[in-house]
């Protein structure tokens, strides 16, 4: 699964969601994770009541199970939810990337809590999974 951090410095999550220029995306499975790509977004990104700002982001994320965040609208995380993707907030902006992949690893391996279990399966199927499923049958 893709899971998303919004980050200034790519190392904490420290970046709200409407205002930040990146946004770091990891595969992350059982035995272990690996960076993907930064997403990079431009404009006046820390207007308030700008919806547009948000639209790029949401576009970007829509293959993504999981995005942390600093902080985040309820417009925003409405719209995420919406999506499939499901937004958590860190506890702080100390809290590192690496840290909460290594986390989510290991609660991988082992029972995840009923949010990311709930998380894992509400991501809708894309047109090109429904076309391998029936590849398959």
């Amino acid at each position: 699964m893709k899971i998303a951090f919004t980050t200034s410095d790519q190392v904490h999550i420290n970046a709200h969601f409407g205002w930040a220029k990146t946004i770091d995306v990891y595969e992350v499975n059982e035995q272990g994770h690996q960076f993907v790509e930064t997403l990079t977004f431009d404009g006046d990104l820390q207007q308030d009541g700008n919806e547009d700002k948000i639209d790029p982001k949401l576009k970007a994320l829509n293959d993504c199970t999981i995005v942390y965040v600093s902080a985040i609208g309820g417009t925003a995380a409405a719209k995420l939810i919406k999506k499939g993707v499901t937004p958590v907030k860190a506890r702080s902006e100390e809290d590192k990337i690496q840290d909460v992949l290594g986390k989510l690893v290991q609660t991988l391996k082992g029972s995840p809590p009923p949010w990311l279990r709930k998380a894992l399966q509400q991501k809708p199927n894309n047109f090109e999974d429904e076309l391998e499923e029936e590849a398959t049958l």
